[in-house]
């Protein structure tokens, strides 16, 4: 039966391989199986209907910080990508910052440079840093190309699956759900959830750099995440996670603030 899942496998691997692109912060190869042209004029339209269906806070003070510190952290973004002379991947992109009256403990961004920030986080957050905490992270998901690289890695885990699928077309029924349960636990426990992972922590560590150049010390992330920690309660084991367990964050996050620090030293801000 492995034979089939690790057939799957390398075939999808061979297609990535062949779809690459260059990760516009960390110069590393990623999945580009559609462009972030596609992505983007998707990603406007989601953001503009969910605009639509929420209530947007606007003209308060909370408001205000989330505009503020957004700004602030695209300077810093757009500070990196050109000294990293990378600036063209910023083309397309269409800054937004919009706080939204939600209880849930919840922000993101999408690709393109539309975030949003749930009232619900606020008081986890507490203040600019543990905002800018938040808003570098998600910052960085959209300036590495995540949502291009999971939209890619799910095409190829597709592709996968139907090459599985094909192999076992003369087996029996039995056999062949064997195989594609087999195929699906192990591409998403070895495969996608791993990958999910991967890119939280590197906007762990991006998130930090925006942050420090923007001004706010990243020495603030390590009690805003045990602030989230203590709010979260349970969570399942990591490796059945899409992200890094609380303590694991926390560790490198711990790790990476010199780091942080000394990037940001570069643009003449100093903690």
């Amino acid at each position: 039966m492995k034979k089939y899942i690790y057939l799957g496998s390398a075939v999808a691997l061979l297609a990535i391989a062949f779809s690459c692109a260059t990760n516009p912060v960390t110069g590393k190869k990623t999945m580009a199986f559609v462009s972030n042209q596609e992505i983007f004029a998707s990603s406007f339209s989601q953001y503009g209907a969910f605009l639509k269906e929420n209530k947007v806070i606007t003209g308060t003070a909370d408001a205000k910080m989330v505009e503020r510190v957004g700004a602030k952290i695209r300077a810093a973004a757009e500070k990196l990508l050109k000294a990293r002379g990378t600036a063209d991947a910023l083309e397309g992109y269409a800054w937004e910052y919009k706080l939204v009256d939600n209880k849930e403990v919840n922000a993101w961004c999408m690709p393109g440079g539309k975030i949003v920030i749930y009232s619900g986080i606020l008081p986890v957050t507490k203040d600019e840093a543990g905002l800018a905490t938040v808003m570098g992270h998600e910052v960085a998901h959209a300036l590495a190309n995540h949502g291009q690289q999971r939209m890619s890695a799910g095409l190829a885990q597709q592709l996968g699956a139907g090459v599985a699928q094909v192999a076992v077309g003369n087996k029996s029924a039995e056999t062949q759900a064997l195989v594609m349960q087999a195929y699906g636990v192990g591409s998403n426990v070895g495969g996608m959830l791993p990958f999910s992972r991967s890119h939280e922590s590197e906007a762990d560590e991006i998130g930090l750099t925006l942050m420090a150049i923007a001004g706010y010390n990243p020495d603030a992330s390590v009690p805003f995440w045990e602030r989230m920690s203590a709010k979260s309660g349970g969570a399942p084991a990591e490796i059945l996670s899409t992200h890094p367990s609380d303590a694991t964050r926390i560790a490198n996050l711990k790790r990476l603030i010199p780091q942080a620090k000394a990037d940001a030293a570069k643009f003449g801000v100093k903690f």
